[in-house]
């Protein structure tokens, strides 16, 4: 595919302080041997972006303006570099957004996943609000070419989901999703897909509540109008809850779920919580005798062949709950901070 134009529209983090910048850039033509670059047809918008959108202590302390934003996304491969061969002209891939060194002990016994080194596209390198997007084709997932790119570019956020849910086993068991934004929205739904028993979705937005019972939630508990532990122990005969996946990190959530979590039973963290989390180690641990898992983004890439299976099985038309042009973001960040919707996608 031929370049026309030398400049694309972006949307970058140009400064500190809140908002972001819709401006233009030359598009990369300087691809590294082991790169390709992707003409992006959508990218979604991550908890992160907004973070980043709207320079909380995080975006503070990690982000170095300027530096292009977005890192989940979907698009077609135009070029690639001279020793690349996996990846072909004309692909339709998605991204891990962690760019791993492979060298560190991490990464050389399979646990690339929490590489010392990691760089995240869209916070330490330039992102996929763009036109166009050059990453290491070792992060390029290559994609059914009939799945709709809308889809196809929440694969990221949906890898956490399916690591949080599936790293215990959840067939024939009871779920609790504590806090359903749209990666806890997209756990009730594989919850649903793979075969729990009973569903448990734990919410206080009332739009994300009526979604995750669209999306396969047997229960739902709204926590500022119902006591969640005792409602919870009555939903499962007074044994409590098999598996949790926390996604809320929510201080007040998180220290419940250790009140309802069954004895035996499972807890997967991928919610990070802002203020410290206080527990009963000897109660709510170590006499439970419960096992505690911290979901660091996605096993690569074992995830994501799991995700490759889910995908088309997956309600992925209700969780994608808004689409906007890239030069509408602004409007985008206002819906995502209401809480009304799901993942928001965007096509530049």
């Amino acid at each position: 595919m031929l370049i026309n134009n030398k400049e694309m529209t972006v949307a970058i983090k140009e400064k500190r302080g809140q908002g972001l910048t819709l401006t233009t850039k030359q598009i990369p033509q300087d691809l590294k041997s082991d790169e390709v670059l992707i003409k992006v047809l959508a990218t979604a918008i991550c908890g992160t972006d907004y973070h980043i959108f709207t320079w909380d202590e995080w975006s503070q302390n990690r982000i170095k303006p300027p530096i292009t934003m977005g890192h989940e996304f979907a698009g077609e491969v135009i070029k690639v570099g001279e020793q690349v061969n996996r990846v072909k002209v004309g692909d339709i891939v998605s991204a891990e957004t962690h760019i791993v060194c492979g060298e560190c002990e991490f990464c050389r016994t399979g646990k690339g996943h929490i590489c010392q080194n990691t760089q995240i596209i869209g916070v330490d390198t330039d992102g996929s609000f763009a036109e166009y997007v050059k990453i290491p084709a070792t992060n390029c997932l290559i994609n059914d070419k009939n799945v709709d790119p809308r889809f196809l570019s929440i694969q990221e956020p949906l890898g956490n989901a399916v690591h949080t849910m599936l790293h215990f086993d959840i067939i024939g068991k009871s779920v609790a999703i504590v806090g359903c934004g749209p990666i806890g929205l997209m756990a009730v739904n594989i919850a649903k897909v793979v075969g729990a028993s009973k569903i448990i979705a734990i919410e206080i937005n009332e739009y994300r509540r009526h979604l995750a019972k669209e999306l396969g939630a047997d229960i739902i508990i709204n926590p500022l109008e119902e006591n969640v532990i005792k409602r919870v122990l009555e939903e499962t005969d007074g044994l409590g809850i098999d598996v949790i996946g926390e996604f809320s990190g929510n201080k007040t959530a998180i220290e419940q779920a250790f009140k309802y979590v069954k004895l035996g039973g499972k807890m997967s963290m991928l919610g990070i919580p802002s203020k410290t989390i206080e527990l009963d180690l000897a109660n709510d641990i170590v006499f439970k005798g419960i096992t505690m898992y911290g979901v660091v983004g996605r096993i690569m890439y074992d995830t994501w062949h799991q995700v490759g299976g889910l995908i088309k099985r997956l309600d992925l038309d209700k969780i994608v709950t808004h689409t906007f042009k890239l030069n509408e973001i602004e409007k985008a960040m206002e819906v995502m901070k209401s809480g009304n919707s799901g993942k928001i996608a965007l096509i530049p």
